[in-house]
Order: C-alpha cells, then structure tokens, then sequence
C-alpha cells in the first residue's frame, strides 16, 4: 500500500507540474516566431532583384545564459552571443557591386566581399580578445576567411554605425568593424547559411534557393543580422531577433523583342509549392510600382491574394502579395510560378534617378603617388541634407592629411565634424570619418592624395601584380523623402522597413557602400631571384660534382692480357696461311 500511495502521489505531481494544452500553445507562441518573405523588384535596366528575408524572433534572455533548449533560433549563434557577450552582430558576404546609379536604391546593401561589424555588451572587459575569438568562430561556421581579421583591418568608428536594436549606451569603444574585399563567396557559404534556417532548403521559399541559378548572376548577397528589440509596445522585456536575407540580381533581358517577361521558374529553375511548416508567416510581394502617371506597365498572373500598398525609401510602392499560407493559393495549382509581363516597352527617360549616390576612383599616374577621389551626388530638386562618410585605408597607402578638399559647386565645403586617426605600419590602417553637408542638386568631389609604400618581400600575395584591394566607402544619411511617410506598423511591412524605421515622416535612413579599389604597389621583379637560384644550383652542381668525382675515384692500371682462345685459333690459322700474326 506504500508503494502504491508513493506512486500515486508522483503521478499527481507530474499531472501539476504539467500545462495544459491551451497553455502549451501559448508558451510555445510566445517563444519564438518565424516569418519568411520574398521581395521580386524589377530594374529599370531590365535586369530583376530577388530579395528573401528569414526572420525569426525569440522571446528569451539569451545574456544571461539559462537557456538550454533551441527551437527555431540556431543553437551556434544563441551560444556565440551568450558566451562572447555580443549585443548586435551584422556579416554580410557579397559577390559583385550593386550599381545604385542605375538599379536605384538597395532594400539593404553591403560591400564586396565579407564585411563584420560587432557591438559588444558593456561587461567585456576584453573587447579586442572577444573580437578576434569571434571572428574565428564565424571562419568556421560560415566556411569563410574571416580569421584574416587582425588589426591591421579592424577600425573603431566613432559615427557612422550605430545600433540597429535596442541600446543602453553608445560608446563607439564596444564597436570593431572590419571588410576583406577580396574575400570570394561561393556555394561553400551558402550552405552552412541555408543549414541556419528552420526549414533548411526543404520547404518554404527556401527552396528555390539552388545554388547553380543563384551564383550565375550579375550580384549576390548574403548576410545575417542578430539584434535585441522590444518584445511588445512597453518594451519591458526584450527579445532577439535573427534576420538571414540573401539579395540576388538575374539578368533576364529578352534579346530581340524589347521585352522584359520573366517568372520564378525562369530565375531559379524551380517554382513553390508549400510554405515552412514553423513558418507563422510566408509572402511574396512582387513591386507592381507604376513607373509615371500612365497605366500600369507590369501584368502579373497568377493573380495575387491582396495587394500592399507602402512609401519605401521615399517613393510610393505597390505590391502584389502571395500568402503561401491561404489555403486559396494552391487550390487551382499545386505549384505558385509567378509570372510579369510587360505591356509596353519601357522609355530608357523614364529611369528614376536616386536621391543619394556615390562613385570612387584611383587618380595619379606612376607607382609612387596618387590620388583617392570620391563623388557624392545629391539629385533633390531643392533639400540639403548631412552625409556622414567613412575610410578605412590599409596602412600601406600613407595618406597625407594635409591635401583633404572637398569642393561643391566649385567652393570648398568644410565639414561639420571630421575624425581621423593615422595608421600604423603592419598595426592598424587609417581611419577617416566627415560630416558633409550636401547642398540640393549638387557634386561633391573629395579627394586626398597618398604615397605607396614598398613591402617586405613575404607580404606580397601570390598574384602581386593582381594589385592590392582597398575597401569601399561608407555613406550615412537621413534622406529627405519626397513623399510624406506614415507611420505604419513595422510588424506588417515588407521586408526591411522594420529594420530600418523613419524617425518621422520626412526622411529615410541610407546606408551606401561606393565600389572597392584596386591599387598597384611597388613590387619587385620576383622573377630575379629565380633566375639567381637557377644559375647558383647549376654552377655549384658541376663545380661540385667534377670535384667529388676526382676526391672520390679510384684509379687502377690493367696489365695487358695475352688473349684468350679464340686470338689463339686466330694467330695458329693466320700462321698456317703465312699471314702476320695478330
């Protein structure tokens, strides 16, 4: 009877300790939420931009450590920030340039090649040792080169990135930010990136994910976004929120008729048919935007469930949205393969120029100095508005300070805040930040001239005379918006609205990157030293080889033989003929 009282009562207990099924679901509900979207833009060239966005947002504290089970969060990222003490963590991975002068503004843009930029909590004590153990980290989950992150890549900024997510303070000294632009992506990146989603490739819009179409493109980008934020309106708890986006750039020109037709089978080779199972939310909006005042050029079918309309980044929007969660979508087809049209050719006038764009180049001639240059437009019609831009300059380019102008419209333009910091051989690079003001309509050339400095000859590459790449600008600015902004709740917009809110209804934030630099350096003729090293074996062999063979030989005289039988046969037969003997 003991027995059977004991196990009664802890059957009771469990029966208590359990929750109930409506309970269950809320806890699971609050916990962590995953949505996925596609964003399909057509280019005024022509060309069509597919950005996709995971997003997913975790009700924990994941600071504190206690958290011991991982649902839809990836567990090597939940345990990086927890144990490095990260409070925001931004890597992007891009092959090519978006060409922002002619595909306008990016919905989030990144520089060539691998870009990471870390805000660290206030309690590392070692912000220095904690970056350097996370970039190696990242190398490995992410199979990429960004343990050649050291100091002489690695700069402090003081104003150009601030946080993203929710911050107690500002202080730039918890912030490293650092670019490889020769850092190559390839499929070995998008794999482990793909390995991070709920789903993986296996459902969802994660599927059309196939590397053969994703790479044969004019861009690509992947990053990844880790940032805390508010769980609800009072902002009394905080949750964190992953974001994994990939931006990818099809050049889908129909030659010969002037058409721009183009569907998701014909970008991927693939088309949808379910949504992520985890997935709380999964859409795709197709921009439908009109071009001018005229009737709508684009014609999309299978006709989409809604259609959104939004002002993003300062123009008016109109999408037309798929949920691959209504369960109207699928009944006429068991697969979605959205389709656009054009009804008329597109008028090259009719292009919209950006508001905010910028181009950089190398000037001078020879290999001892030369010249950066930067061109920052500003195309408003009539508002000025601040840009704040950033250099980061390897240490090999010695800049000279002294030789700074900015000019606009033909007069000098001095900044409102400059911060610099000179670089150190093999320790740090330059560090240049500006706040410029840019007048409406106008130009704004910056140039600064430098001196090439002569490496030793084991810090050139293999390929030295491939040059030496430099990384691209930053460009920061609050946009003024044609077009009066609302305020919207960022929960329900499309894609990076959320990540980047307006602080009010008459400017947008912009973040641009100009294109990376190639420089040549002094290089030596590397060729020299073979030649030398061919040439000194060669002498050294046969100099060495005449002298062992004459210390080593051992010289013996042969006494000459009588001959054997066969000279004897010879000599008794020449004998018998009369014939000299041999």
């Amino acid at each position: 009877r003991a027995g059977m009282a004991a196990a009664l009562l802890l059957l009771l207990l469990l029966l208590a300790a359990c929750p109930g099924p409506g309970r269950a679901g809320a806890g699971r509900e609050r916990r962590d939420t995953l949505r996925e979207e596609l964003l399909l833009s057509p280019l005024p060239t022509g060309d069509v931009a597919a950005t996709f966005q995971f997003r997913t947002r975790w009700d924990a504290d994941l600071q504190r450590g206690a958290v011991s089970h991982y649902r839809l969060f990836p567990k090597a990222l939940g345990r990086l920030v927890a144990a490095l003490g990260v409070r925001e963590l931004h890597l992007a991975l891009t092959q090519g340039f978006w060409r922002t002068r002619v595909w306008g503004q990016p919905p989030l843009q990144a520089p060539a090649g691998a870009e990471l930029w870390v805000w660290f909590q206030p309690a590392v004590t070692d912000v220095d040792k904690a970056w350097k153990e996370l970039s190696n980290i990242l190398s490995g989950i992410f199979c990429a080169s960004l343990n050649f992150i050291d100091s002489t890549n690695t700069v402090i900024p003081t104003a150009s990135f601030k946080p993203l997510g929710l911050a107690n303070g500002t202080d730039h000294h918890l912030l490293r930010y650092a670019v490889l632009p020769r850092e190559v992506v390839c499929t070995e990146n998008l794999t482990p990136w793909k390995k991070l989603l709920p789903c993986g490739s296996k459902a969802g819009l994660a599927v059309l994910l196939k590397a053969e179409r994703l790479f044969h493109s004019s861009y690509h980008s992947q990053a990844v976004h880790i940032r805390p934020v508010c769980r609800d309106a009072s902002c009394m708890a905080v949750s964190w929120e992953l974001r994994q986006t990939l931006t990818v750039v099809f050049d889908v020109f129909s030659s010969g008729q002037g058409k721009k037709d183009w569907s998701l089978f014909k970008m991927f080779s693939r088309t949808l048919t379910d949504a992520c199972p985890l997935a709380s939310q999964s859409k795709v909006y197709v921009d439908i935007s009109p071009k001018n005042k005229e009737k709508e050029l684009l014609e999309v079918t299978p006709p989409p469930t809604s259609v959104h309309e939004a002002v993003v980044q300062g123009d008016k929007k109109t999408y037309a949205v798929y949920d691959l969660l209504s369960p109207l979508l699928f009944n006429t087809s068991r697969s979605l393969n959205v389709q656009l049209k054009w009804k008329r050719p597109q008028d090259s006038s009719e292009m919209p120029i950006p508001v905010l764009h910028a181009q950089r180049y190398v000037g001078g001639y020879g290999l001892q100095t030369g010249e950066i240059c930067t061109l920052i437009y500003n195309t408003h019609p009539y508002r000025a508005f601040p840009v704040i831009l950033l250099e980061t300059v390897p240490w090999y380019l010695r800049l000279y300070v002294h030789t700074l102008t900015i000019i606009t419209k033909g007069k000098e333009n001095k900044p409102s805040y400059i911060h610099y910091q000179p670089a150190q051989d093999r320790r740090r690079p330059h560090l240049l930040e500006m706040l410029i003001q840019l007048p409406a309509n106008s130009v704004t050339k910056i140039t600064i001239q430098f001196e090439r400095a002569l490496l030793k000859w084991t810090e050139y590459p293999p390929d030295p005379n491939h040059g030496f790449y430099v990384g691209s600008s930053v460009l920061s600015a609050l946009v003024p918006s044609v077009i009066p902004m609302k305020d919207v709740d960022v929960e329900q917009s499309p894609l990076f609205t959320s990540l980047f809110p307006s602080s009010d209804g008459s400017s947008y934030f912009v973040r641009l990157y100009t294109e990376p630099l190639l420089v040549n350096l002094p290089t030596p003729d590397f060729s020299m030293p073979y030649n030398v090293i061919c040439l000194t074996c060669t002498v050294v062999a046969v100099c060495y080889g005449s002298f062992y063979n004459l210390l080593t030989r051992t010289f013996h005289v042969e006494e000459p033989s009588r001959g054997g039988l066969a000279k004897r046969l010879a000599n008794v037969i020449r004998k018998l003929r009369g014939v000299p003997l041999l």
